[in-house]
């Protein structure tokens, strides 16, 4: 169940390729975040092994690699965004990193949204289960603010990013051509 969404996302892209073809830069950051998210689906996020070996060595209380897979949304998926956005609306600048900032803002809601309905509608006696709260009552709240930290980082890498092409004469065109 929890892969269905992602399915469709690929299936969009495949799609959607030649009319809103992306860089090499935000295909590979899609298929980081599919990656993170299919090791995820298949143990549950609350049994992936790397998350308990990150419980023992942090001394957590819990397995945190839905909070890790949630961080990787929002900094893996924000530059696709940005390029996305850019084609779509010819935005630039503040503009750009707001529509792309909002967005995720909204996917993260979203996407806990949709995981709460799912719970309760196929297996009610399991949701939390499914959901992966492991007994935190603010887990919906914690992977959404996740998710806008992940996103926060990704538009403060590419706006360095930018800076320091533009510092680099002769240099050739790379970040600040696709996402101004």
């Amino acid at each position: 169940l929890s892969s269905i969404l992602p399915l469709t996302f690929v299936g969009a892209l495949v799609f959607g390729r030649r009319s809103m073809p992306l860089s090499t830069a935000s295909y590979m950051l899609i298929g980081g975040f599919l990656a993170f998210h299919t090791v995820g689906a298949h143990y549950t996020y609350a049994q992936v092994p790397v998350g308990h070996w990150l419980q023992g060595l942090l001394g957590l209380e819990r397995n945190h690699f839905d909070r890790v897979t949630h961080f990787a949304f929002g900094l893996l998926l924000t530059y696709p965004l940005l390029e996305v956005f850019r084609r779509l609306t010819g935005a630039r600048r503040l503009l750009l990193f707001y529509l792309a900032f909002m967005t995720q803002l909204g996917l993260a809601g979203a996407w806990e949204i949709i995981e709460s309905v799912v719970a309760q509608i196929t297996r009610p006696d399991l949701g939390a289960a499914f959901l992966g709260a492991q007994g935190d009552p603010w887990d919906a709240q914690h992977d959404m603010l996740a998710a806008t930290c992940g996103a926060v980082v990704a538009l403060l890498l590419t706006a360095g990013w930018q800076r320091l092409e533009r510092r680099e004469p002769g240099r050739e065109p790379g970040l600040s051509e696709a996402v101004p």
